[in-house]
């Protein structure tokens, strides 16, 4: 904050616009930028200058990612929803460490809630927890290391996909996850954002591929967690981390074909359409297991 530029602007006048009086800086040079001068970035904004050079260094990859998905200088790099989710999910939390087990039982998801008439015990038909599970964690180190995850993966995906289509992937990922639990291990309860951070992963890795991107990394860690899922110390639940991984592969597999503006309808229709039928697995598949089980 003491470049030579701060120093001989004490009045704070903008760089590019000597007439216009501004308080804000740019975060990469600390110039002061007017309003119309400044450009979101990550953290705070940064001059044209700055952004500028910011272009100059994408990589071929990023650089044909923005021409594929539409992303021009206008559009939010910050990752909004993936700060929200963070932030909701860390209040449930929170309510977790005040309130005791009386949350975990309230938002985890177990299929008895799903088919209360094949349970004993008082269950009562509660489907929204194939969604709510994601917000209750099994300790702290299960909501760092999720979190973690989200946020390393939200704030690079979420700017390419746009803020409706990342929470989109998410929660539908999140319902694969639970789905796949209800489906192959419907005796079991399940909590955690695993669904939806593996969907991240599943997308990112097709959406990778598509657009010619260096796709060994992301395939190399989602093998590894895939893999100590089978831990049974662990105790994990690896049918939650391949259901989210294999719904999230698919629905980037149709952000991939259905980018284009003309084609939005029919992207919300498929998206809708996996839904339901996630849905409908769980409410016609369950049942079979579980007799078969009885």
């Amino acid at each position: 904050m003491t470049s030579p530029d701060f120093t001989r602007n004490r009045e704070n006048f903008c760089y590019r616009h000597p007439d216009r009086q501004s308080f804000v800086l740019c975060q990469r040079c600390t110039r002061t930028v007017c309003a119309d001068c400044q450009t979101q970035a990550a953290v705070g904004v940064i001059c044209p200058e700055c952004m500028k050079a910011d272009r100059r260094s994408r990589t071929p990859a990023q650089r044909r990612a923005g021409r594929v998905w539409g992303m021009g200088a206008a559009s939010s790099s910050r990752p909004v929803v993936t700060f929200g989710i963070i932030a909701v999910t860390a209040v449930v939390g929170v309510l977790q460490l005040l309130l005791g087990p009386i949350v975990d039982r309230t938002l985890l998801f177990a299929t008895p809630y799903l088919f209360p008439d094949m349970f004993g015990g008082g269950f009562t038909f509660q489907p929204w927890r194939l969604i709510t599970a994601m917000l209750v964690h099994g300790g702290i180190m299960h909501f760092l290391l999720n979190m973690l995850a989200l946020w390393m993966i939200g704030r690079s995906l979420e700017p390419l996909l746009g803020r409706w289509r990342f929470l989109v992937l998410y929660l539908i990922g999140g319902l694969g996850g639970s789905v796949a639990m209800a489906v192959l291990d419907p005796g079991a309860a399940t909590v955690g954002a695993s669904g939806g951070i593996f969907a991240l992963m599943g997308a990112l890795l097709v959406i990778g591929r598509h657009i010619g991107a260096n796709i060994r990394g992301i395939l190399v860690i989602l093998a590894i967690n895939l893999g100590i899922g089978f831990v049974q110390t662990l105790n994990i639940a690896w049918q939650a981390h391949i259901g989210g991984a294999a719904v999230g592969a698919l629905i980037g597999f149709i952000f991939a074909r259905t980018r284009r503006p003309q084609q939005r309808t029919l992207q919300i229709v498929l998206l809708i359409a996996l839904a339901a039928v996630l849905v409908a697995l769980a409410l016609i598949v369950s049942p079979i297991v579980i007799r078969s089980m009885l």
